[in-house]
């Protein structure tokens, strides 16, 4: 129990079979790093970022945690977010949520799950906003799906709103925000149509958001 020997074989393989592929590849990751992308992402381990979007290592910078949520007192993920974009200077900034995402389904429910609920406060305040809107939809599995569309929607608002964006628009920094969803029953990700690329888009894109991804 100590050591997990199936996983440490299946590394030496892997590490082989990209060795034999290019045999310069690991020497040049090692040297340095340079994304042009920051991936905000859900903690599910059905929803590897490098994977789904067909990138090698070294191609995305990540940050993940239950239902993809980015909080301006969550001091790991302000973190990230100020790594990514004022050091690795990344052009684009992806939150991606994901369908059937059990944080939201959580969210969604009256029930007391322990320490998790002072976390997933942060998507029941999304489910409060737009609780009108989410009543018209039926039946509970529809709900869900634009219940996960509209977490994307504010955690996208979010990032925007922070001072790191905020300061990297101002700098005259090329940086987009971006609000993605991923359907674990495809494997196919739909873009909400909700990209930012300055200040002066972040109501706009909040009114096309709220509208149904097809």
């Amino acid at each position: 129990m100590r050591v997990l020997p199936e996983l440490i074989e299946n590394n030496k393989m892997w590490a082989a079979s990209v060795n034999d592929a290019d045999p310069t590849f690991f020497e040049r990751l090692s040297k340095n790093q340079s994304p042009e992308y920051l991936w905000i992402g859900c903690s599910d381990s059905r929803v590897p970022a490098n994977q789904i979007v067909g990138l090698d290592p070294g191609e995305v910078f990540v940050h993940r945690n239950i239902a993809n949520v980015v909080v301006h007192t969550d001091f790991n993920c302000l973190s990230v977010l100020e790594y990514a974009v004022a050091v690795l200077k990344v052009k684009h900034i992806i939150v991606c949520g994901h369908y059937g995402c059990g944080g939201v389904k959580a969210a969604s429910e009256n029930h007391h799950l322990g320490l998790i609920d002072n976390w997933l406060r942060h998507v029941r305040d999304v489910r409060q906003k737009h609780e009108a809107l989410l009543t018209t939809f039926q039946p509970d599995s529809v709900r869900l799906d634009r219940m996960c569309e509209l977490n994307v929607v504010e955690q996208v608002n979010n990032v925007c709103h922070t001072s790191v964006v905020q300061g990297a628009w101002e700098a005259g920094q090329e940086l987009a925000v971006h609000g993605w969803i991923y359907r674990l029953e495809t494997g196919l990700i739909s873009d909400m149509n909700v990209t930012v690329t300055s200040r002066d888009e972040i109501a706009d894109a909040y009114r096309v958001a709220t509208n149904p991804v097809a």
